[in-house]
């Protein structure tokens, strides 16, 4: 499994990667694998306020319909729309090309709280 290391994770399979005030969020590579064949990515609306571990996005897939928890809470930002057309990015590209939003955060302290990729290699290797 590929855990890029500058980056920070949710026990529910989210990465973070931090950039000031705002935090660009996706699913590591292994919930894409978990998934299998992604076919469709409901995002959050622009301006939507989301709090720590509310569900604010969903993936289906050819194996099952998972909901997307969101690692911090604030305002979302940003989506990546190209996903609406290319969901399967959430596979091949899930730390880059496959982000799914960005949210402004509301309290940084919660992105410190987050596992870093020793931690959370040492979650999914249990």
């Amino acid at each position: 499994m590929d855990i890029p290391e500058g980056l920070r994770y949710s026990s529910d399979h989210e990465w973070v990667r931090a950039d000031g005030g705002e935090v660009r969020i996706g699913i590591t590579d292994y919930a894409q694998d978990a998934l299998g064949d992604v076919v469709f990515v409901e995002l959050p609306e622009v301006g939507a306020e989301v709090k720590k571990g509310d569900s604010f996005a969903e993936v289906e897939s050819t194996k099952s319909v998972s909901e997307i928890y969101a690692p911090v809470g604030g305002k979302v930002s940003q989506v990546n729309s190209e996903l609406g057309d290319n969901p399967e990015r959430l596979n091949d590209d899930p730390y880059g090309e496959g982000w799914i939003c960005v949210i402004t955060v509301a309290d940084q302290s919660e992105v410190s709280e987050l596992l870093d990729g020793e931690g959370y290699r040492a979650l999914i290797e249990d």
